[in-house]
């Protein structure tokens, strides 16, 4: 925050004004022929309100980022935008632009199989008809963009896309947009927002970004899932407008914990949800509590403060600890500070690192994407083919409730007889449709039943090599009988190594072994059924509980 009032503000800077409207140049000649574009041209390449362009033909789908129907956001592609009105075909053509104001909420709509997407706001909008001059009387000068369509670049395009996988977040910036910062370091603040968004590595399986302005009142400018790569989004940053007003930051970040990480908006499962927060100078209302929110929604705040108030500002500063009280953690790692809005890009790469160290954000960690269980399922003689079946689809059923990922959740299993057979290990999936299918083809063994080796041998081989893991411990063991050993001794070990057990019986298995076996409190970690059709009513009793640990082991 900056001062507030009237007159000239801090360090003698008066508030910005509210910014003029922006107007286009019209560089461009204004010669009846058409000008010949490329696939990748945007309707904010178009420096006039009215145009006439010639469409290549041919231009690959994954050419065309489309955003809007009839009217479209000056990001999207003119070509694919005709193309989806009707206006050209595939093979091209000539076709009239119109520039038209920004706007509200860009609808998605699927026409002449090209899917435009929704976007919430743009500052400036386009629309296209049928042009009417031939395409011999093109000029044969394509407007520039920012991705010129030579074959070598375009062998490039689908790596970069990928983004990078050493770097998995799903973003909120969240700028100040307020009178207090001015349009100057406001267009700074977006400069570096850029530059930190460039290096991330942005990309479809890399990290995703969003951006939120606080002003007056909080306006999320574009979703996680408008944009999957960096030329995108800094176009996107570009296009922000200066909003003004008072700075709001609390307000703000309650909103973005609130409205902006949702599946409809792009957030991913099992991916970091982090929101940056710049703050010039301090918060005018409460942050705090919008840092509470934030964590209860799993959100993982990092406050970037920017120019300290002096110490004569001091006592107008609510609270002179809001970083330490509205970041994920108080403990140094998710506050950061620069002197000033210039010569920044020194600061770039340090926020970056911190950005893409996902182990590190604990905000984000859950039940369902912070636990490593494994799957002790008995394999004797006496379960029969059909039923170890059964066993199958329970096991199946607890771990698809679960966000398996590489970051996430693991999963292992291991059947047991007298002899153990690792099925998979923790590293060996990190997905979810993997796990299931290899849950699914697990072969019956048959045999003996010796429980108390198995749970000795699950600790040491299938436990033991991830020691050190940041997630919590579970082993759920499925059994039908009577173990031939003890199972007291190595069900003690491993609750020892910090291992949390559940323990289901079905059948013959007797209640004083599953009760030996099962962590504490006996009675909800332990659980019996006299069919193997009654396993299915107790996966939400095992989900439940091992929420249930996970939470108390995080308090």
């Amino acid at each position: 925050m900056r001062l507030a009032w009237g007159g000239v503000g801090r360090r003698g800077r008066p508030p910005s004004p509210q910014p003029a409207r922006s107007t286009r140049g019209s560089s461009q000649s204004s010669g009846k022929a058409p000008i010949a574009i490329t696939c990748s041209t945007r309707g904010l390449d178009i420096r006039k309100e009215k145009a006439d362009v010639l469409c290549p033909g041919g231009c690959p789908p994954e050419e065309f980022s489309v955003f809007g129907n009839i009217v479209y956001a000056s990001v999207s592609s003119i070509c694919g935008a005709a193309i989806h009105r009707g206006a050209i075909s595939i093979s091209g053509g000539p076709v009239r632009v119109y520039t038209l104001p920004g706007r509200e909420n860009y609808s998605s709509v699927e026409a002449n199989s090209i899917q435009s997407q929704a976007l919430s706001r743009w500052s400036a909008s386009f629309t296209v008809t049928k042009g009417k001059s031939s395409a011999q009387e093109a000029t044969g000068r394509a407007v520039s963009t920012a991705r010129p369509p030579t074959g070598k670049r375009l062998k490039k395009t689908p790596a970069k896309k990928s983004g990078n996988k050493d770097c998995k977040a799903d973003i909120a910036f969240l700028i100040d947009g307020s009178f207090n910062i001015g349009q100057r370091r406001f267009n700074l603040q977006k400069n570096f927002v850029g530059k930190v968004a460039l290096m991330l590595g942005i990309g479809i399986e890399g990290p995703h970004v969003g951006l939120v302005q606080a002003s007056e009142h909080p306006k999320i400018e574009f979703y996680l899932k408008n944009f999957t790569s960096a030329k995108d989004v800094l176009f996107a940053i570009k296009e922000v407008g200066f909003r003004g007003g008072n700075s709001n930051t609390g307000k703000a970040l309650k909103h973005t914990a609130q409205k902006f990480f949702t599946p409809d908006t792009g957030v991913r499962k099992g991916i970091p949800k982090v929101v940056v927060v710049f703050i010039d100078g301090w918060p005018s209302d409460d942050i705090e509590e919008a840092g509470i929110v934030a964590r209860e929604f799993g959100v993982n705040v990092f406050i970037v403060s920017v120019a300290k108030p002096i110490p004569e500002e001091l006592g107008m500063v609510q609270d002179v600890a809001f970083v330490d009280k509205a970041v994920c953690r108080n403990n140094g790692f998710f506050s950061y500070h620069m002197p000033n809005w210039f010569g920044t890009t020194k600061y770039v790469k340090p926020l970056v690192q911190k950005l893409c160290t996902h182990e590190q954000m604990m905000c984000s960690k859950t039940c369902y994407n912070s636990v490593n269980i494994a799957f002790l399922i008995d394999g004797s003689s006496s379960v029969g083919d059909s039923n170890f079946r059964l066993m199958l689809e329970f096991i199946s059923n607890i771990a698809k409730s679960f966000e398996i990922s590489d970051i996430g959740a693991k999963i292992a299993a291991v059947q047991f007889t007298y002899d153990q057979r690792t099925e998979f290990s923790f590293t060996d999936y990190s997905t979810k449709e993997n796990v299931l299918a290899v849950i699914r083809s697990i072969r019956y063994m048959s045999g003996g039943t010796a429980t108390g080796d198995a749970i000795s041998f699950t600790v040491r081989n299938v436990f033991g090599p991830i020691r050190g893991s940041p997630n919590k411990n579970f082993l759920v063991i499925v059994t039908d009988g009577q173990s031939y050993d003890d199972v007291r001794g190595p069900a003690a070990a491993a609750h020892d190594a910090g291992i949390t057990i559940f323990s289901v019986g079905v059948a013959w298995a007797p209640l004083d072994d599953l009760k030996d076996m099962a962590s504490k409190p006996k009675e909800s970690h332990a659980f019996f059924t006299r069919e193997f059709t009654g396993l299915e009513p107790i996966v939400s009793d095992v989900i439940r509980g091992i929420c249930r640990d996970f939470l108390e082991s995080q308090q």
